[in-house]
């Protein structure tokens, strides 16, 4: 089955993101599909339609499940599974930013707690440990920022995207009103 050029054009792009957002090429190609197709597809329609191996779509549709971003769906009379993407976008990108945190920050914020905990030993490791405290409060604050965003309802997040950069602008405007350029600090390498 061909694809139609955009359609091509969308999964050729995606697969080549896929390896930059923590899949692999041909699973990020195989989403992308998923996304944009107008209807759920098996995965041997989704082997002819990407000119990709039976194994590797299997491969590629477990991934996708322990990331949650599938929905299965079957139909009487065929005992094939029909894959799909969650038709709502907002949601896609909740339950990705969800298992990124699951798999890369929460490891980091579990090794900064356990290195914090130890006692340094030297002038080398208390500046370590000064520095580990100030990024696992950074990380930390960013986490708690995103569960409070992933707690929103899917309008609700919208509404919040749409706000965009009118949010900052509200600190811009408050620090005009006060006279003052916030907390910016000099650059100590200058």
């Amino acid at each position: 089955m061909k694809l139609s050029t955009k359609i091509e054009a969308f999964v050729s792009h995606f697969g080549e993101m896929g390896s930059r957002w923590g899949f692999t090429r041909t699973v990020g190609q195989m989403y992308a599909l998923l996304m944009v197709y107008n209807r759920p597809l098996n995965a041997d329609e989704m082997c002819d339609m990407l000119s990709i191996s039976r194994s590797n779509v299997s491969m590629g549709l477990k991934e996708l499940q322990s990331w949650r971003l599938l929905k299965i769906t079957h139909y009487p009379g065929d005992r094939k599974e029909y894959y799909r993407a969650h038709d709502d976008i907002i949601e896609v990108a909740r339950t990705v930013l969800q298992e990124r945190h699951k798999r890369e920050v929460e490891p980091t914020l579990s090794m900064l707690r356990a290195e914090i905990m130890r006692e340094p030993v030297s002038d080398e490791g208390i500046h370590a440990q000064e520095r580990m405290i100030e990024i696992y409060e950074l990380i930390d604050s960013v986490s708690k920022v995103v569960d409070e965003l992933s707690g929103l309802s899917s309008k609700d997040l919208a509404r919040l995207l749409k706000m965009g950069s009118g949010v900052a602008s509200v600190f811009n405007f408050k620090d005009k009103v006060l006279g003052r350029e916030g907390d910016k600090k000099e650059d100590e390498f200058d």
